[in-house]
């Protein structure tokens, strides 16, 4: 049987090339990058390098750019930071940010609201796009309100591959002296921090063929931020905590690697997305609802959402059996976001975005990778056709 792998945005496999560079620092050089003897300078020295390459793969300085578990981390890293930290110490604070952002920013952003910290959740459109003046308006209300003001919104959306307008929504922030975060794990290897004009952005190694276990926080230099690991003087006494050096040479290398063929992959990941948009509306027509716009600027080109609203005198499809009859068919696929997978909920998501309850729980997340073929797309088409049919039957 087939095993066609259309899971990438929950993760990517570890690049051989890429743990082959890792090796060395999980073997020979094992040393603390915080020891002054020669196996630490050396394992400081290759901290340091990483740190550079990550730096020059998204626009930034290395001084920018703090390492960290993974997004999440770096998710509530950016939101406790800014709004717990020196420019909130006054209390108060403001966060604005939209329905439709990964469970990382949402939880965070639900126990800062119990903490006092003020926080307005905009609904995005029938897309997923939460537009600029929706970001003014929310400013605009409450503006005098005490302590550090902060917008976070996802790069690309993880369920939908939504792009979020962020340039045009820089301008309305820092018109208005706020700061403006984004989650960018979608995003790379297409993230030019500069050209965005973000403050925060969050990355994480392991959608990028990298380790899992690994991120980091991009910080525009002069934004104040609060540790929130603390225990020691790593990471500029931002995070505390010895550094795992292997995962983040594994980090730098991916992101290098990934930035290095961005242009020819993008372009590749476009015409498997488009390819499946078409054969699924040949395949289902109405009967089934693409989620992710198609527009080239619109979204990223590694995610492709479908779910099957209900038909007159049917039942909803069981989205949980759906994925499963997948399976069984060889094609791994996702209802959304993976950190949410266990938990047999309708994807927030696709909710925000006004579908309804029982069509949001019939979706599936397809997601392409550099190991995608046509064949595979294809294969996912047919098999697709067939577990509905077999369902709905």
């Amino acid at each position: 049987m087939r095993d066609v792998y259309l899971d990438h945005a929950a993760t990517t496999p570890l690049e051989p090339d890429v743990l082959e560079a890792m090796h060395p620092y999980l073997t020979e050089h094992f040393g603390n990058a915080s020891s002054v003897h020669a196996k630490g300078r050396r394992a400081r020295v290759a901290l340091d390098e990483a740190r550079e390459t990550v730096a020059g793969c998204i626009g930034a300085e290395a001084s920018e750019v703090v390492f960290t578990s993974g997004g999440t981390e770096a998710d509530n890293f950016a939101l406790r930071g800014v709004l717990r930290g020196a420019q909130g110490a006054g209390g108060g604070g403001r966060l604005v940010t939209s329905a439709a952002e990964h469970k990382a920013v949402l939880e965070p952003a639900e126990a800062l609201a119990e903490e006092g910290v003020s926080v307005s959740v905009l609904s995005p459109d029938e897309r997923g796009v939460v537009l600029p003046q929706q970001v003014a308006d929310a400013l605009e209300d409450e503006k005098d309100g005490n302590g550090a003001t902060l917008v976070s919104l996802m790069h690309t959306n993880n369920e939908v591959g939504t792009r979020t307008r962020l340039a045009e929504i820089a301008d309305v922030c820092h018109a208005r002296d706020a700061l403006l975060h984004t989650d960018a794990v979608q995003a790379a290897p297409d993230l030019d921090v500069e050209a965005l004009g973000v403050d925060l952005a969050s990355l994480s190694a392991h959608k990028v063929y990298g380790p899992k276990g690994a991120g980091a926080l991009y910080v525009r230099s002069g934004v104040e931020l609060a540790p929130l690991v603390r225990g020691g003087s790593q990471e500029r006494a931002r995070r505390g905590g010895t550094e795992n050096v292997a995962a983040v040479v594994g980090m730098a290398e991916a992101l290098r690697r990934a930035t290095d063929a961005a242009g020819e992959r993008a372009r590749r990941l476009r015409r498997l997305q488009q390819d499946l948009a078409e054969r699924l509306r040949t395949a289902f027509g109405e009967a089934a609802r693409i989620n992710t716009p198609l527009e080239a600027d619109a979204s990223a080109p590694h995610v492709l959402s479908v779910s099957f609203p209900p038909g007159e005198d049917e039942s909803p499809l069981d989205g949980e059996m759906l994925l499963l009859n997948l399976d069984v068919e060889g094609v791994r696929a996702s209802a959304g976001s993976a950190c949410t997978s266990g938990a047999l909920e309708p994807s927030h998501v696709l909710q925000a975005m006004g579908l309804q309850r029982e069509t949001a729980a019939a979706t599936v997340r397809f997601s392409f990778g550099k190991s995608t073929t046509e064949s595979d797309v294809a294969h996912a088409a047919d098999a697709l056709e067939t577990v509905v049919g077999r369902m709905r039957s």
